[in-house]
């Protein structure tokens, strides 16, 4: 233990242990529905201010992030949902 209390010296953080602005709001982004194709990749481009392409490579990584579980139990499951049905098909 360190001087603040924490294992890892690392102050308490909440229950998002850590995530970063930006995992946070792809982990909302996901979350949300989309009114039709090309919607999503807009927001995501304006609203986040990365490509789609980067912005999918950081969900990926998200899914096996026990942090994101935390913050996003929901959406996370889900997402591990369709993967692995993905997965199954293949």
């Amino acid at each position: 233990m360190t001087d603040d209390g924490s294992p890892d010296g690392r102050p308490d953080e909440g229950p998002d242990e850590g995530l970063t602005a930006a995992e946070a709001a792809v982990l909302a982004y996901e979350g949300r529905t989309w009114p039709g194709p090309g919607a999503k990749e807009r927001a995501i481009r304006e609203g986040l201010g990365m490509t789609p392409v980067r912005y999918y490579q950081l969900l990926n990584v998200l899914m096996d992030d026990p942090r994101a579980l935390a913050h996003a139990p929901g959406t996370v499951n889900r997402l591990r949902r369709i993967r692995e049905a993905q997965r199954a098909r293949r």
